[in-house]
């Protein structure tokens, strides 16, 4: 039998669920569920009137997952999606920590892209329903 998979590996099945159960029940994995919330957190910003230029900047010390403009601001977004609120809502977890590490991504890109304008940062909060889809709450400069 083989080992279970590892809790770091983000094709990692709740409680080493083999793959039918999970596909059956409709359980996505949180690389899935990341992937799905990055997908329409686009949408929902392009609707809104930012422009999408990028996806997934990794940088030395954070990842930028998404890069918008919008006006002559270029926007820094971190997307956090959850299957529910049990634990806090999704904008809750972008703490001290997750803000730094998104600045100096920003300046990193900054730097590589020779951005010169202003910098913005938004996050979106996306939580799934049991029937499918996102709600979402969009917030804006919500390090200030």
């Amino acid at each position: 039998m083989p080992p279970p998979p590892s809790p770091r590996r983000p094709d990692r099945r709740p409680s080493g669920a083999p793959a039918a159960i999970c596909a059956s029940s409709g359980h996505r994995s949180p690389l899935e569920l990341g992937r799905a919330g990055e997908k329409a957190a686009a949408e929902l910003l392009k609707r809104r009137g930012y422009e999408v230029i990028g996806a997934g900047f990794t940088a030395r010390r954070g990842e930028i997952d998404l890069i918008c403009r919008r006006g002559a601001d270029l926007v820094i977004v971190e997307v956090k999606t959850r299957t529910s609120e049990a634990f806090g809502t999704p904008a809750e977890a972008v703490g001290p920590r997750k803000r730094r590490a998104l600045a100096a991504a920003a300046a990193e890109y900054r730097l590589l892209a020779g951005w010169k304008g202003p910098i913005r940062y938004a996050v979106v909060a996306l939580v799934g329903r049991p029937e499918g889809g996102f709600d979402s709450e969009v917030v804006e400069d919500p390090f200030e």
